[in-house]
């Protein structure tokens, strides 16, 4: 049968009676299943043609992001321009100089006059001469008219920053503000041209997995790129109270600090900060602060030379299992309040300890971690909505908010108890121990002296080595490394330095019941 060729129909009615004929000799045709009309299945093979196309098609642009691209050469080539070297230095005075110490040696020793001379270069109060100490870091342009970001701890305390364009253009950099709890920095440079500035992009929409590169300045090796995946998010490396990272498996070496995280639409969705090594080098553990997070630290700086966050005036602490059941909760969320600021803004608006604050400004408050970040991030002065969860009923107060770096200047926040005081909780996940202060309440339970100082145990990982070494909750850590500890940040701490130190493992004096003893737990990071 031949096939037929339809001209198109422009009156509408015309179209209809048109579409009826196509029906009706469609229907015809499955009537009779060996004579199907040409004009019907032509039709129908392009219709369904076109629509697995068009399947293909919006399949192939839901994926198309996540897409491994061949090579992220056009990628690199696009966006090195806007990565900048940063360059500081610092002069450092003698007295903040360690030297050797100076060995003693009897009277009319031969070594004697050549200890004496290397004294004598010294100085007579035996510190070292001024020198000038030097630092590398990474940093990228957000701003044509010259704004650069890097971190904080590249910059802190330098005298000079210069920063150094891929062409190799220097400018000397003018320090608009730092702020050392998200590690994040503002530089201006003067440029006669406008520079090549980078957008921000969406980190919240990074998932696990996610491809993204890193650019930078490793061991001084400017302009070097690398890439890799989104490995986890929201990580918590206990740097600060904001902590809220993403990790990726992008090569990221000292040097890299400050650099920018790109996704595979050349956007900034995270500033390279941290890496998790035993060496210095990349072992594809990196950290990234969230493009999110820091453009309000970021915007804050540019407009008011340093940050304004947001201030509740409560301290708080972790909503175990047992204390969600003891409260009635259905499941361990939100941050209970174990006091309030005497003047603050949740006292004015009629928060008292023991409320568990579910939701903030109609964000959910997963975890006691999560309530500062949302609070800091809060517009000072803003009035919002809090839910809290208080005598087995959810209640809504009205919060307006303060200004957290007005009150500590003000010495409000000195005004709460301390942690240890509040016996606040802490896991040591590299110890398998979960320790807190020794507090009059946790003396009661374990039956400890009076006079018993330390950091006590409250329970102990079953697979760690802690456990094998016999550890149990309501013993009583006294010192760590041979110096004496009151806090889990102290315990903390002295671990740290042990593996700065090199060692593999750190001593414990441990009080059982009065009995002391030594229990030596391994903390290498392999």
């Amino acid at each position: 049968m031949a096939s037929r060729s339809y001209a198109p129909v422009e009156d509408e009615e015309e179209k209809h009676k048109s579409m009826r004929r196509f029906t009706h000799s469609c229907a015809r045709a499955h009537a009779d299943a060996s004579a199907i009309p040409a004009m019907c299945v032509k039709p129908l093979v392009w219709m369904m043609a076109t629509l697995a196309m068009a399947v293909i098609l919006l399949a192939a642009q839901a994926t198309k992001a996540q897409e491994r691209p061949d090579s992220f050469a056009d990628l690199a080539e696009r966006l090195l321009p806007s990565v900048v070297n940063i360059s500081t230095t610092q002069l450092i005075e003698g007295s903040d100089l360690q030297g050797p110490a100076i060995p003693q040696f009897p009277p009319g020793s031969p070594f004697e006059d050549f200890f004496e001379d290397f004294q004598n270069r010294r100085g007579e109060d035996g510190d070292l001469p001024p020198r000038h100490a030097s630092a590398l870091g990474s940093g990228f342009i957000i701003d044509e008219t010259g704004i650069i970001i890097t971190n904080n701890h590249v910059i802190a305390g330098a005298d000079e920053i210069t920063v150094i364009l891929q062409n190799e253009d220097t400018y000397e950099a003018e320090l608009i503000g730092a702020d050392a709890e998200t590690d994040l920095a503002v530089l201006r440079v003067e440029a006669d041209e406008p520079l090549p500035a980078v957008p921000w992009g969406d980190s919240d929409a990074l998932r696990v997995g996610d491809w993204v590169m890193a650019i930078g300045n490793p061991f001084g090796l400017g302009g070097s790129v690398s890439a890799g995946i989104v490995s986890a998010r929201g990580r918590d490396i206990n740097s600060g109270r904001y902590d809220n990272f993403i990790q990726t498996d992008a090569a990221i070496n000292r040097g890299n600090s400050g650099g920018p995280l790109f996704d595979l639409d050349g956007q900034v969705v995270g500033i390279n900060s941290a890496i998790y090594s035993p060496t210095g080098a990349s072992v594809g553990i990196g950290f990234a602060i969230p493009a999110n997070l820091a453009q309000g630290v970021i915007g804050q700086i540019i407009e008011f030379g340093r940050t304004r966050r947001g201030w509740l005036g409560v301290r708080i602490q972790t909503v175990t299992d047992d204390i969600a059941e003891s409260l009635g909760l259905d499941d361990a969320r939100g941050a209970l309040v174990a006091s309030v600021t005497p003047g603050g803004p949740a006292e004015a608006a009629g928060i008292v300890p023991g409320d568990v604050i579910i939701e903030f400004d109609e964000r959910d408050v997963e975890d006691m971690r999560g309530l500062p970040r949302i609070v800091a991030d809060t517009e000072v002065g803003s009035t919002v909505d809090v839910d809290v969860f208080r005598g087995g009923e959810m209640v809504t107060v009205q919060v307006e908010l303060g200004e957290l770096e007005v009150a500590e200047e003000q010495g409000l926040l000195a005004a709460l108890p301390s942690e240890e005081a509040l016996g606040i909780e802490e896991e040591l996940s590299d110890l398998g121990l979960t320790v807190s202060p020794v507090t009059d309440p946790l003396r009661s339970e374990f039956n400890l002296s009076a006079g018993t100082e330390g950091v006590v145990i409250l329970s102990v990982d079953p697979e760690s080595q802690a456990a094998s070494e016999g550890l149990q909750p309501g013993e009583v850590i006294v010192e760590v490394g041979q110096e004496a500890v009151t806090s889990p940040e102290e315990v903390a701490e002295r671990v740290e330095a042990a593996r700065d130190a090199g060692r593999r493992s750190v001593l414990l004096l441990i009080d059982r019941d009065g009995e002391l003893r030594f229990v030596a737990l391994n903390v290498s990071e392999s």
